[in-house]
């Protein structure tokens, strides 16, 4: 195959992609012959069903929910709207929360698209860059008041977020596992963090509080602000141990000292 006279390959190749998720009689005219050859036909939904494929397996969580049938009815929708944007499919579905969230069937689901993003979340972490992890004994002997005024850095793996209304985390969790926590679910507020280390990408829950904290962090804010920041969501959190978990669970690459300390 190649580019008619006066087409650019990367003009035919724009009309050749389009083509593969237009709706029939859509296609560009300069590859119009192509597209009405019977193995077109068998090429694109080759190529929608390996999308499909792709979108199954980034998100598992959400699959397991609503099952197969409906899964996959839903990523067709989803694949016409959405074609890849790389040639690799790993990474596949970026919007794909976003689509759940406007899709009329899912809405007896309200928390579907939220699930769907923390498989995202899942993907993000397992294909963030490497970081040393920052734990507990880095801090030992360091002063308080030098503590306070320092930065602590997220590192790039680690993702989270707080769900105020439904228990997100506890779902897609279970889903996620293959589990079930063999009781009844508490509808509740609450907070995943995400977060990779040996390869290996962990979850654990986490409150408003440490997701409020780690925001601050994010932001640029000293570790002093942001313990200001979680205190404002949680009067009675203890900072101590809330950063000393989150350390624990390898949310934490650094620690930036100011360049003006503390005397």
């Amino acid at each position: 195959m190649r580019a008619g006279s006066g087409m650019s390959l990367a003009s035919f190749e724009d009309a050749f992609a389009h083509a593969l998720f237009a709706a029939p009689g859509d296609a560009d005219p300069a590859v119009a012959d192509l597209v009405a050859q019977p193995a077109f036909a068998v090429y694109r939904n080759t190529v929608t069903k390996a999308c499909i494929d792709a979108l199954q397996a980034n998100f598992p969580a959400v699959a397991r929910l609503v099952g197969e049938e409906w899964f996959r009815a839903a990523a067709a929708v989803y694949v016409a709207g959405e074609r890849p944007n790389t040639p690799s499919l790993q990474a596949y579905g970026a919007n794909f929360a976003a689509f759940l969230a406007d899709f009329a069937p899912a809405a007896e689901l309200p928390y579907l698209a939220d699930v769907a993003r923390l498989d995202r979340f899942w993907i993000e972490s397992h294909g963030a860059a490497d970081a040393p992890v920052l734990g507990a004994t880095d801090l030992v002997g360091i002063d308080p008041e030098l503590l306070a005024a320092s930065l602590l850095v997220p590192h790039p793996a680690a993702r989270w977020t707080w769900f105020a209304e439904t228990p997100v985390y506890s779902i897609w969790r279970d889903n996620r596992a293959h589990e079930s926590n063999g009781g009844e679910l508490r509808w509740r507020g609450e907070g995943a963090l995400l977060t990779r280390r040996a390869d290996v990408v962990e979850w654990t829950e986490i409150d408003q509080a440490a997701c409020r904290f780690l925001d601050a962090c994010a932001a640029r804010r000293s570790v002093a602000h942001a313990i200001d920041a979680a205190l404002d969501v949680h009067a009675d959190a203890n900072p101590a141990r809330m950063i000393a978990a989150l350390l624990d669970a390898g949310a934490v690459t650094g620690l930036v000292e100011p360049t003006d300390r503390p005397a």
